[in-house]
């Protein structure tokens, strides 16, 4: 007997959300056991795997007190950082591929281009000549050196001009400037309430890459109390934390823990503006 079209794509759609949930599921697994071991003891986590937390979350964080690691203050650091890079990271990145996408002026392909370069060389390559250039601004062990960079974020310039060329609608913006707008009341006006799930995705984007910056931060910071959470967490490869296995799942899940509900509280913004970025007419 042969299957109806209809009975097929059920079928067909059933394996494919089966197999999208486990996945899923893979991609959890790490992250649940993660936290799970954040609340176990070491005697327990070397005891084997269990998917059930534990009562030791407290002893946990009381240990890592008491070795000098300061929770807390890492995470304020790296939520400031994150929080004004992700503003001006931003902002500019969208008033740049504005001014790309608006206006016609000569060596606009050139200087595009020259952009797509810069997105695809490695940050590695360019940190020495960075630093520098903060040494000599004297902006080394200075959040300054972390926040600034993102005036000038290739990648973020990118995403903003394929998201606002497909939602720049011109009428709008020649409308304004007969109603005698300035070109910035445009863009703050007209261009930026019209491109809030891109701000939105990209936000996110910019806040999840300045969160997790250990490398510029590793380079640049040197005064303990200005450490951010990731530099806080390198140190606890040391000997001092060597047996103390449930403090370093506490310090490894409390930098991954503000991202996931950073990604849950936004996502569906995430999908908006990629998919909306995404459609051309």
């Amino acid at each position: 007997m042969n299957l109806s079209n209809h009975t097929l794509t059920n079928i067909q759609r059933f394996f494919v959300y089966l197999f999208l949930a486990v996945l899923v599921v893979i991609t959890l697994i790490p992250v649940w056991l993660l936290i799970v071991n954040a609340t176990r003891s070491t005697l327990e986590i070397q005891q084997g795997i269990s998917l059930l937390p534990s009562k030791y979350l407290m002893t946990n964080y009381r240990i890592l007190l008491s070795k000098g690691l300061d929770l807390p203050l890492g995470f304020m650091n790296s939520l400031t950082i994150a929080v004004l890079t992700t503003v001006i990271t931003v902002y500019f990145s969208m008033l740049t591929a504005y001014g790309l996408v608006v206006y016609n002026f000569k060596g606009r392909k050139t200087l595009y281009n020259l952009m797509l370069v810069l997105v695809m060389i490695p940050m590695q390559l360019s940190i020495i000549g960075f630093y520098q250039w903060m040494s000599k601004l004297g902006l080394t062990d200075s959040y300054a050196s972390l926040i600034l960079p993102g005036i000038a974020s290739a990648g973020s310039v990118f995403f903003a001009k394929q998201y606002l060329e497909s939602i720049m609608i011109q009428d709008l913006i020649d409308a304004g400037r007969i109603d005698g707008a300035s070109e910035l009341s445009i863009f703050h006006k007209i261009m930026l309430p019209i491109a809030v799930p891109g701000m939105f995705t990209l936000g996110i984007f910019a806040f999840v890459a300045s969160w997790n910056n250990f490398f510029n931060a590793f380079i640049l910071i040197t005064t303990r109390n200005k450490y951010t959470l990731p530099m806080l967490i390198q140190t606890l490869r040391g000997d001092v934390y060597r047996h103390e296995y449930g403090a370093i799942y506490l310090g490894l899940a409390a930098s991954v823990v503000p991202i996931i509900i950073i990604y849950f509280l936004f996502s569906r913004y995430i999908v908006n503006g990629i998919s909306m970025g995404a459609v051309k007419e």
